[in-house]
């Protein structure tokens, strides 16, 4: 499954995220997205983990204190 993670702090690394994530399962994919320009983080980012442990961590994660942030998690919408 997909899952969107808003708000981030601009400071929080991968690493840190990760971390967060991997407490609720083995994490597939991590993509911290940039700014094309910059290379700057914009805030959000997108993590792929098998769909049990993604329900979990959405559960266990939405709306928590990450790195001073309150973040926003849950699946992420097929773009189209």
């Amino acid at each position: 499954m997909k899952i969107y993670v808003g708000n981030l702090n601009h400071a929080t690394t991968e690493p840190q995220i990760r971390e967060s994530f991997e407490k609720y399962g083995d994490v597939t994919s991590l993509n911290v997205i940039t700014d094309k320009e910059t290379g700057k983080p914009k805030g959000f980012a997108f993590i792929e983990m098998a769909n049990e442990h993604a329900e979990k961590a959405i559960a266990g994660l939405d709306g928590q204190d990450m790195a001073g942030n309150v973040i926003k998690v849950n699946q992420a919408k097929d773009s189209k």
